[in-house]
C-alpha cells in the first residue's frame, strides 16, 4: 500500500471519527456533500500518483516499493526544487490552493530535524509508517491562545494552550484545542506541534505527538466557510475546489508514549515550531505559484475580452503583475538554491530567502487583486446568474448586450472566473490566507531580521565611510 488510490484513501475515512459540521455530528464525512467535495479535491494527491502525466514527479520509485514523493527527505538543493515543483503542480491540479500531503510532510521533516535520542527513534518510526502507508496528515499547531498578552502558563484558563494534564508510564493525557487545522476532517492522522517558544514555567504546554483521527476524546468542529451549493457558471473555481479547516479539541485524550515526540521539554518547543515553519513557508510559496500565475492569466483575459489590451495603463498594470509573480517565483527557487543541510542531514531552504518570497507574495497580494478588479470592471458583481443564462429569451438579451471584443459567453466566463477569485467568498478566503496563512506579515518580517547577518554590510559601510569599527 505504499501508494494508495483515491478509493483506498476514502476507505480510511470511515472510522467513527467525531466530526461536527453546522451544529451536528457527521457520522460519515463522505456522506456529507460539502465535506465530500473537499475530500474529493484532496484525493487529487492520490490520483496524480497513478496518472502517467504526473507519476514521474509524484512517485519516488527508489530501490524498493514505490512511495509518494512527498515523503522524500530532501538531501540536496535539487531535492528541494523537485519538492517545490511537485507542490506547485499539485496545487495547479487542485485549483491553485494547497491540496493535502504538503503540510503533514512539513511537520514530519521538522521532527526529524530537531529531535534526538529516543524521541527521534519514535519520530523516525512514525515517519516510516506514514511513508509506507501513504497516509495523509493534518498538522495542528496553532493554539487558540486566549489572552495574547499572556504566556501559556499565565492564562486564566490553562486550556487556551494544549497541555499535559496527566501522565503515567505508558501514556500522557492532553487537554485543550488547536485552531485553523486544515484537512483535519479527511486525513488519517493528526500531528500536533508546539505553536511557539516556551519558558520553563510553560513545560506542561510543551508537547508534540500524533494520533489517528478516530482517537476517543478528539473532536473536530469544521468551519462552514466555503460551504454551500455553487453552480459552475457563477463559481467556476469554488464549485469544484474547496478546503475545510477545524477547531480541533482534545478532551482529555490519552496519547500512548510511543506516539509522543515531545513532553515537558520547553527548550525544544521553539526550535520545533521554527523547524516546521522553515519548510511550511517553502511549501507556501510553492503552492502559491499557480495562484499568482492565475492572477496574471486572468488579467490578460480581462484585457482581451474588454478590448483594452493596447491601453497604456492596462499594459502597465499587467507588467506590474508579471513583476510580482516572477519575483515570488524567483525567490522561491532561490531559497532552494541557497539551501544547506543542517546537523540532521536534512536539506533546509534558506530562511532569509524563503521568508522574502512569502512576504513578497503576501505584501503584494491585495494590490494584485486590486489591479485585477480594476482591469475587469464592475461586471464582476453586476453580471447575470446561471438561471438567466439558461433561459432562452433572457440569454438572447445577455448575448447581445454583454458582447464586447469577444462574444458574451467568453466575456462572462472570464468575469465569473475573476469574480470567484476576487469578489466572492472564495476570494475572501484567499485574501485572509494571503495575510495570515503560514505566518503573518509581522512574523515573516521578524524571521527576515533573524535570518539576515548584518556583519558584512556593516563592515562595508564602516570601511567606505572610514568609520572606526
Amino acid at each position: 500500500m505504499a501508494i494508495r488510490t483515491r478509493e483506498q484513501f476514502f476507505a480510511g475515512l470511515r472510522d467513527g471519527r467525531r466530526v461536527f459540521y453546522r451544529g451536528r455530528r457527521v457520522p460519515d464525512v463522505l456522506g456529507e456533500p460539502e465535506l465530500h467535495k473537499a475530500a474529493s479535491r484532496s484525493a487529487i494527491a492520490y490520483d496524480m500518483q497513478h496518472d502517467p502525466a504526473h507519476r514521474a514527479l509524484a512517485v519516488d520509485e527508489g530501490d524498493g516499493e514505490p512511495c509518494s514523493a512527498m515523503f522524500r527527505v530532501p538531501r540536496s538543493a535539487d531535492d528541494l526544487l523537485r519538492r517545490s515543483e511537485l507542490i506547485e503542480r499539485t496545487s495547479a491540479q487542485g485549483g491553485a490552493t494547497i491540496v493535502l500531503k504538503e503540510v503533514g510532510t512539513d511537520g514530519l521533516l521538522a521532527l526529524l530535524r530537531v529531535l534526538e535520542g529516543e524521541a527521534l527513534e519514535r519520530a523516525t518510526a512514525f515517519f516510516e509508517r506514514c511513508r509506507l502507508g501513504d497516509l495523509a496528515l493534518a498538522v495542528a499547531q496553532t493554539d487558540v491562545k486566549g489572552d495574547r498578552s499572556r504566556l501559556p502558563h499565565e492564562q486564566s484558563d490553562p486550556d487556551m494552550y494544549l497541555r499535559i494534564v496527566d501522565e503515567d508510564r505508558d501514556a500522557i493525557v492532553v487537554r485543550g484545542a488547536k485552531c485553523h487545522t486544515s484537512f483535519s476532517a479527511y486525513v488519517d492522522e493528526i500531528l500536533v506541534l508546539p505553536t511557539r517558544a516556551m519558558r520553563a514555567e510553560d513545560e506542561s504546554h510543551a508537547v508534540a505527538f500524533a494520533l489517528p483521527v478516530d482517537t476517543p476524546g478528539l473532536e473536530l468542529y469544521v468551519s462552514p466557510y466555503l460551504g454551500g451549493e455553487r453552480n459552475h457558471f457563477e463559481h467556476p473555481l469554488s464549485s469544484r475546489y474547496s478546503i475545510v479547516e477545524s477547531l480541533t479539541v482534545f478532551d482529555d485524550v490519552v496519547v500512548p508514549k510511543e506516539r509522543v515526540f515531545l513532553a515537558r521539554r520547553p527548550e525544544l518547543a521553539g526550535p520545533l515550531a521554527v523547524a516546521f515553519v522553515d519548510f511550511h513557508r517553502f511549501t507556501a510559496v510553492s503552492y502559491k505559484l499557480p495562484l499568482v500565475d492565475l492572477i496574471v492569466g486572468a488579467a490578460h483575459l480581462a484585457a482581451e475580452v474588454n478590448g483594452t489590451g493596447r491601453a497604456g495603463h492596462v499594459r502597465d498594470k499587467i507588467a506590474q503583475l508579471v513583476r510580482w509573480a516572477e519575483t515570488v517565483r524567483g525567490l522561491a527557487q532561490l531559497s532552494a538554491l541557497r539551501s544547506a543541510p543542517d546537523a540532521s542531514g536534512v536539506q533546509v531552504p534558506d530562511a532569509l530567502t524563503v521568508n522574502m518570497a512569502k512576504f513578497e507574495f503576501a505584501h503584494g497580494y491585495h494590490a494584485a487583486i486590486g489591479k485585477l478588479i480594476d482591469l475587469a470592471g464592475g461586471l464582476l458583481v453586476t453580471g447575470p446568474g446561471l438561471e438567466d443564462w439558461q433561459d432562452p429569451a433572457t440569454r438572447a438579451r445577455l448575448e447581445k448586450y454583454y458582447a464586447a471584443a469577444v462574444p458574451a459567453e467568453r466575456r462572462l466566463g472570464v468575469m465569473n472566473l475573476i469574480a470567484d477569485l476576487c469578489a466572492r467568498d472564495f476570494g475572501g478566503y484567499q485574501s485572509v490566507l494571503a495575510t495570515h496563512a503560514e505566518g503573518s506579515l509581522e512574523a515573516e518580517k521578524l524571521q527576515l531580521l533573524r535570518s539576515y547577518a548584518p556583519g558584512p554590510a556593516r563592515a562595508l559601510a564602516e570601511r567606505l565611510g572610514r568609520i572606526a569599527p
